[in-house]
């Protein structure tokens, strides 16, 4: 099992998310955000001095964590601005040889609202055939997407999108209600979800947090791996049980900027300890794995 992460949760300088890698005595990162730029968005220059930099480090980069049809978008959105990024990052992966890039479904409309299907099936067929084109694996994350809604509707997304793989997130399903149950809807179980979809699995991401609390507009609440509503002991020893191959990837939530509030500063040390205190009690989680 490779071990990897989001290390833009330590340090949004690559420098720093280089550091952050080799203090762990891993030999890939997992790339999303580089000085705030995701990375298919880095200028050329930009783009040419992260290559360098991770060549002079000895690093890989496993997975591109893009922001295609990610809940930050609607089905609504332009779908050339999506074309656009699928075109900037496959170079760019196939400059790093990286093989696996992070793709969602595009955001959740409010439950009971026309959610669009067919648009979605029909772009996410384009997504998936132009990056299987140019040799790379996209992966669809269970994240605040269409496919997110539940297990049944990743499995339904394999059934519509040909050549789609998934990326299982251990804390996704601890705060989205499982949309194919009847009311009242009840949080997803990440054990069931896994199990439902386990045989198209390409790629895991670790997270654990406890469920947001009922009739509060509070938000999930993040935790060490192991200490939440994620059931990661249990997860790990299914994937082990399994015979799971591929990468985990670390994905902490818990001292990063993407949950700090409008105004308040960021501690950048915090985050770096964060992130490499987050990856040594992960690896002994998976070393206890059964």
């Amino acid at each position: 099992m490779i071990l990897t992460g989001f290390t833009d949760e330590a340090g949004q300088p690559l420098e720093t998310q280089i550091k952050a890698t080799q203090a762990l005595g891993w030999k890939h990162l997992s790339a999303r955000s580089i000085d705030g730029t995701n990375i298919h968005d880095l200028s050329e220059e930009a783009f040419e001095q992260t290559v360098e930099q991770l060549e002079a480090a000895d690093i890989q980069v496993i997975e591109f964590g893009s922001l295609i049809g990610s809940w930050s978008k609607t089905i609504e959105s332009d779908f050339e601005l999506t074309l656009a990024e699928v075109d900037r990052a496959i170079p760019r992966m196939q400059r790093l040889g990286t093989k696996m890039i992070r793709i969602m479904s595009y955001a959740q409309k409010p439950w009971g609202e026309n959610q669009h299907e067919t648009e979605r099936f029909r772009r996410l067929r384009k997504i998936v055939q132009r990056f299987a084109d140019s040799g790379i694996q996209a992966l669809h994350e269970n994240c605040m997407n269409w496919g997110g809604f539940s297990a049944q509707h990743t499995l339904r997304l394999i059934e519509e999108v040909p050549g789609l793989k998934l990326i299982f997130d251990t804390g996704n399903p601890v705060f989205q209600r499982d949309r194919s149950k009847p009311k009242p809807q009840p949080w997803q179980d990440p054990i069931e979800f896994y199990e439902t979809i386990k045989k198209h699995i390409a790629h895991v991401h670790v997270k654990d947090c406890l469920n947001p609390p009922n009739g509060s507009d509070e938000p999930e609440r993040y935790t060490l791996a192991g200490e939440g509503q994620a059931q990661v002991p249990a997860l790990l020893s299914a994937l082990k049980r399994d015979g799971y191959q591929g990468a985990v990837a670390i994905e902490p939530h818990i001292a990063t900027v993407f949950h700090a509030k409008e105004g308040e500063a960021i501690d950048a040390q915090a985050c770096y300890d964060s992130y490499v205190n987050y990856g040594k009690h992960f690896e002994k989680l998976v070393s206890q794995a059964i």
